[in-house]
């Protein structure tokens, strides 16, 4: 887990070593452990790197890191199957002199070239430099774990970890109105078309699950898809042999996730995704296939209706753990605010991302330096009550009536919110419709937005619905497919990196390894919605393993803080009537708007406008 940046250029006025300085000093808190630099002897190419040392603490691990005389590699993340591959490439005559992931992706690449990324099974940014053929080739992970950002035009490419890195080099910060609009008015910070765009004109993101070469002397630069889930239902299995299956992989992206030459951690928040890893690892221990059980590090929030204490303490009674807590306050976030915009680059969503930050803190206070999380199951497994419908309207697209009148009861028996109308039957067999009308909501929305000046909502006409898209509907699969791959997971993983890199700590995802992914998405949707249950073949898998309050727990709750009971602070309403003034100064919204009313609102509410104020306002600071 690092910070990475590079310079291709053949003016020497850009490539210099100075040049790359200013990049890694803006990435330090990426790799607090050192850095490095190399150019090529051509001097077209130079690498930066910020080391957070994890696997292989020694010198013989620092980057950049040459290969057989040809290769050079600057590297953000982790390989977990890293050992399985060097046994692999041992066999074909390859030598390592360290003992870390880095090297084996030199060897993967000089054996595969870019077929060596079907096989690794972890996140990861990297550029590698071929001496031989004068290219670069760089990728992202498959689902956007690690970020990879980059400015080209016809001489140049810049690249790094964060676009705080390009800024340094005095790459255009003009914000992209679009993006700006779309957020402030629906909440959106990706575009749905184009997921290379960003908050800032002049800076794209590689798509995750792409890769990208340049050949340097001939200029010629593609970018291309190295991986596509398939969201088509393809296995017949009962249900034994599917838990049995899924618990199998989920053990083993576990077992990978606990490789570290450093203390590993979870993130627990009382829920069942977090709660599950720390079933497994306990499990791991307790048959030695894990060498200690890992310290809980959580958010708690006493008083708040939504906090979740009671289950956080039931599992750490249950498995005797090593627990910390730390409690967000109003007065912090105000005070923290800016940071974490400085960390985040681009707007967020709520202030779950500053309870997520605190918790990354508290970590970094306890010298734990690598955090297991359960980001990513709720996409995956349909854990949200919003995927309910979509899994009605797939049984009553397959005209299995008496089963949805059976799953509707049990979802009211376990107190899961039913929103069932005509629209839905209606939306069941007409899909495409159902997509282009949703398209055109968000578009009204967007320009009928009460807050904010013609002139802004004007410089969106024209351009094709501003990055908004509806997926079209007919299974479950569908929409898990949209969430998981397209809009909706990359934005988490997004606050997730940045918060740990914040604090110099890394965060991995075990609900994120590829073949526990492509395993679930091959099985039809009653394993994931089942007997009025989200998540049931998790819930499954836990069942007797986790206390009966966690696994059968029927009120779900999102990581929330209580961010409407501080949205009513005065010093925070201060700072809200602030950000508005500066928007107003912007003419992005309307004079009257500083007359109105603050209308403080949960974490994840549709019209959380005055959180949005906030947000926009530090990013055009």
């Amino acid at each position: 887990m690092c910070g990475i940046a590079g310079i291709i250029s053949t003016d020497k006025r850009l490539l210099n070593r100075d040049n790359l300085q200013r990049m890694t000093d803006a990435l330090s808190h990426r790799g607090p452990d050192g850095e490095g630099f190399w150019m090529n002897v051509n001097s077209t190419v130079g690498f930066g790197h910020r080391r957070l040392s994890i696997i292989d603490l020694s010198a013989s691990a620092a980057q950049p890191m040459h290969y057989l005389d040809r290769y050079t590699i600057i590297y953000n993340g982790e390989i977990y199957n890293y050992i399985e591959l060097k046994e692999i490439l041992q066999k074909q005559g390859y030598h390592f002199k360290s003992k870390t992931d880095t090297e084996v992706i030199l060897a993967a690449y000089d054996y595969w070239k870019e077929e060596c990324l079907f096989r690794f099974d972890g996140m990861f940014a990297f550029a590698i430099y071929d001496a031989i053929e004068d290219t670069l080739f760089a990728a992202r992970d498959r689902f956007g774990e690690k970020p990879f950002y980059y400015y080209k035009d016809d001489d140049h490419l810049f690249f790094a970890s964060e676009m705080k890195a390009l800024w340094a080099l005095g790459i255009n910060k003009e914000v992209n109105p679009k993006m700006l609009l779309n957020y402030l008015t629906i909440g959106y910070v990706q575009n749905t078309v184009d997921k290379k765009e960003t908050f800032f004109k002049s800076i794209s993101s590689l798509t995750p699950a792409h890769y990208l070469k340049l050949n340097i002397s001939s200029k010629n630069f593609e970018i291309k898809t190295y991986w596509r889930l398939n969201k088509e239902y393809g296995v017949k299995i009962s249900d034994k042999e599917a838990i049995e299956k899924f618990t199998e992989l989920f053990t083993t992206s576990i077992k990978r996730r606990l490789r570290s030459d450093v203390p590993v951690g979870t993130s627990l928040s009382g829920g069942l995704d977090s709660s599950s890893i720390v079933t497994i690892i306990n499990q791991l221990y307790a048959t030695g296939c894990a060498d200690y059980k890992p310290a809980c590090f959580s958010a708690v929030f006493p008083g708040f209706e939504k906090d979740e204490t009671p289950y956080i303490n039931s599992v750490i009674n249950k498995f005797r753990l090593n627990s910390f807590t730390v409690r967000p306050s109003a007065d912090e976030l105000i005070t923290t605010f800016k940071k974490i915009c400085y960390h985040q680059e681009e707007p967020f969503h709520s202030s779950s991302v500053y309870a997520q930050y605190k918790v990354f803190e508290l970590a970094t206070q306890n010298n734990v330096k690598v955090l297991l999380d359960g980001q990513g199951a709720d996409e995956s497994l349909a854990g949200y009550s919003k995927y309910i419908h979509w899994y009605l309207q797939e049984i009553i697209g397959h005209r299995k009536l008496q089963l949805a009148g059976k799953e509707m009861k049990a979802l009211r028996r376990n107190q899961v919110p039913i929103q069932w109308s005509v629209k839905n039957v209606l939306a069941t067999f007409f899909p495409p419709h159902v997509a282009v009308f949703l398209e055109k909501k968000a578009y009204k929305k967007i320009t009928g937005h009460t807050d904010l000046t013609n002139d802004f909502i004007n410089s969106f006409k024209g351009m094709e619905w501003g990055g908004i898209f509806k997926p079209i509907v007919t299974n479950l699969n569908d929409i898990l497919y949209f969430n998981t791959i397209q809009f909706g997971l990359e934005e988490l993983l997004r606050f997730a990196d940045r918060n740990s890199m914040a604090h110099g700590r890394e965060v991995r995802l075990p609900f994120l390894s590829h073949e526990l992914i492509e395993f679930i998405f091959s099985l039809p949707a009653n394993f994931k919605i089942h007997d009025g249950w989200t998540k049931w073949i998790l819930r499954k898998s836990m069942d007797k393993r986790l206390p009966d309050d966690i696994v059968w727990r029927k009120n779900k709750i999102g990581y929330e803080p209580p961010q409407e009971q501080w949205m009513t602070d005065p010093h925070l309403q201060d700072y809200i009537h602030e950000a508005r003034k500066k928007l107003v100064d912007k003419n992005i919204l309307r004079p009257e708007t500083l007359n109105k009313k603050i209308t403080p609102l949960p974490a994840y509410k549709e019209e959380n406008y005055d959180w949005r104020y906030l947000c926009a306002a530090e990013l055009l600071s």
